[in-house]
């Protein structure tokens, strides 16, 4: 009977054990399930201040919209999305070709997606230069060739082809900085400029900005100016750049997408300065030209006013100031987005209806609450993705390079530039000495250590192409180039 006795306690060894095991693993399921229970309502507890800001912003955002839709409003679906509709009953005129489908008279917007774009861009270069492609991966290789049309190879394997082609319109750095001007006007094409007689107001600005072919002349003075600072052209009209750019030896061109070689041709025969726009979506074409004036001018502006972007109710047709009416772009989203973005305080809107020049601004989002809210929609993605990177302006740098001391680079140009070309001041703005910047220009390339910000491909807000400079060498040696 011993043994028996004895194997009988053998048998219940194990099933003590066993009991102990399942103890010790319930026990920490339970664990697991509290944390994550009680790290859940940490994060809640993180963002609920972050949420209650961003809501109060979207009320105020909403009340703006009210007051200055012209019939749009606002509705708010919760603390960043948002959708702007049009009455019932406007005149949905536009027809989609691809989707078979008449424009909506609703769209929806995510706000907090909005405010960091748009914020980013008042710290970004939108000009493409020689240290963008040194820093970005395989950027003389792949990215240079889709900037040059008819290169006859889809990489640049030949290097110093390449350069030839882009030499002339590459400056090293920067030409332009974020704050370098207080003040500027975005001139659009309207036909609804035609109503208005804002030329002596758009003159006042630090900077103009326009468009591809749009005339300045004495005709149509008293609506558009004679003010000729920066124009930004699609392909196409880039091909009438010296008929375009006549009478004026300053005006800086910014072609959108690709240079050519027949545009190199006529660049060499001009004094102005040429550059080629950086931060656009290359598969879709040259479309929103005034979109992407808009992004030029944050990048250097404090105050952007746009003005002829067909922004009031009651269109039927595209028009143009100096041309007869036809079919483009459509009006109902652009003006949805135009008045969201006046009421994100990016832009100022003036057109016919809003003519009175004592415009009250006040209905607009104040920039503390502005900054309120931009801080509050970074920490929220940074906490919902998981992120654990900072929440200034860096965050979103993919990619860094470095320029070294004393590594200023070569200004644009090349050796077989025409006479007028080479005595012309066309290089001035890559050659402007830090010191002639505004303060408030200076301030901020200080504070933002000598990195300037670019966009790698298209709008992505965490894909930044980020190049730091020695700040030593561009305050004491008082020169960007």
């Amino acid at each position: 009977m011993r043994p028996l006795k004895a194997s009988s306690s053998n048998y219940r060894r194990p099933t003590f054990l066993l009991l102990i095991c399942a103890a010790i693993a319930f026990s920490l399921l339970v664990l697991a399930i509290q944390t994550s229970f009680f790290s859940g309502n940490r994060k809640y507890d993180l963002n609920r201040e972050e949420i209650r800001t961003l809501t109060d912003f979207q009320t105020s955002v909403l009340q703006c919209v009210a007051n200055r839709g012209l019939g749009l409003t606002a509705q708010i679906v919760d603390h960043c999305k948002l959708v702007l509709k049009f009455p019932e009953g406007t005149n949905s005129t536009w027809y989609n070709e691809q989707f078979k489908i008449f424009e909506p008279l609703e769209y929806n917007y995510d706000v907090c997606e909005a405010i960091l774009l748009w914020e980013q861009y008042r710290n970004m270069t939108t000009v493409l230069t020689r240290e963008y492609l040194d820093a970005r991966p395989d950027g003389w290789l792949e990215y240079a060739a889709k900037r040059i049309a008819q290169l006859g190879a889809d990489k640049c394997y030949n290097h110093s082809l390449c350069e030839e082609h882009l030499n002339l319109i590459l400056p090293s750095k920067p030409p332009f900085h974020p704050r370098q001007f207080r003040t500027c006007a975005v001139v659009g094409n309207s036909g609804d400029l035609l109503k208005t007689e804002f030329g002596e107001e758009i003159d006042e600005h630090d900077a103009v900005i326009r468009d591809n072919e749009a005339p300045v002349n004495e005709k149509y003075a008293k609506h558009v100016g004679l003010k000729r600072d920066f124009r930004l052209v699609v392909r196409g009209a880039a091909r009438n750049m010296v008929a375009i750019l006549n009478g004026s030896d300053d005006e800086v061109l910014i072609i959108k997408s690709l240079t050519h070689r027949d545009f190199n041709a006529m660049i060499k025969t001009i004094p102005n300065p040429v550059y080629l726009f950086q931060g656009i979506v290359l598969r879709r074409g040259a479309k929103g030209t005034g979109m992407k004036s808009i992004e030029l001018a944050l990048s250097m502006c404090d105050i952007v006013d746009i003005y002829g972007f067909t922004v009031d109710p009651g269109y039927t047709e595209w028009t143009r100031y100096f041309s007869t009416p036809r079919k483009g772009h459509n009006p109902l989203q652009g003006r949805a987005y135009y008045q969201l973005l006046e009421c994100l305080g990016v832009i100022r809107i003036h057109s016919p209806m809003r003519a009175e020049r004592k415009q009250d601004w006040s209905d607009v989002p104040s920039k503390e609450m502005i900054r309120k809210a931009h801080t509050a929609a970074l920490k929220l993605k940074r906490s919902q993705a998981d992120e654990v990177g900072g929440l200034g302006p860096f965050g979103g740098c993919k990619v860094w390079g470095n320029v070294g001391e004393d590594s200023n680079g070569p200004v644009s140009g090349s050796p077989d530039m025409s006479e007028r070309r080479k005595n012309s001041n066309y290089s001035k703005w890559e050659l402007l000495p830090f010191e002639s910047l505004r303060r408030e220009a200076q301030e901020h390339y200080i504070q933002m250590g000598g990195v300037s910000l670019y966009k790698m491909d298209g709008n992505k807000l965490d894909d930044l192409v980020c190049v730091r400079h020695s700040l030593k060498s561009d305050v004491q040696g008082k020169s960007f180039g």
